[in-house]
């Protein structure tokens, strides 16, 4: 026998904070691809959780400064077979994510290992963090 839980008090609460303050567990969460993003020194990463999504039905775009992440995972289910839970989401799933001026979109990569997409946004030169030289009135340089 299966068993799983249910705590009504959680969801509720959960539907009043997003209603009084606008955010919650649902805005955070995107049910399908969930999403880490990671700000490194020269480029950016984007990991998305997509267990059991075909890597053929995954698709990267970059379309005026929005990246979109597309996937599909299908229903597993034999001729014989009834549901009697069902947790497990399917479907066509698609995130969009706007990226800044500091994104260098020509040479985005992105790799599937192990049911996640890892997408690997690099930074334009003009981004990166840099020394900046500072001058005195004739005596020496500092470097900030």
């Amino acid at each position: 026998m299966l068993r799983t839980s249910f705590d009504p008090f959680t969801r509720e609460f959960d539907r009043i904070v997003e209603r009084a303050f606008g955010w919650g567990p649902s805005l955070l969460a995107q049910p399908g691809m969930p999403m880490d993003a990671v700000r490194r020194e020269n480029d950016i990463l984007l990991r998305f959780d997509l267990p059991g999504a075909d890597p053929e039905t995954i698709d990267v775009t970059v379309d005026r400064g929005v990246l979109t992440v597309r996937a599909q995972r299908t229903e597993e289910r034999a001729e014989n077979e009834n549901w009697f839970i069902r947790e497990r989401v399917t479907g066509t799933f698609s995130r969009r994510i706007s990226l800044s001026d500091a994104a260098d979109a020509d040479h985005i990569e992105a790799s599937y290992t192990d049911g996640v997409l890892t997408v690997r946004v690099p930074l334009a030169e003009q981004a990166k963090p840099r020394k900046v030289e500072i001058t005195t009135d004739g005596k020496k340089s500092l470097t900030a």
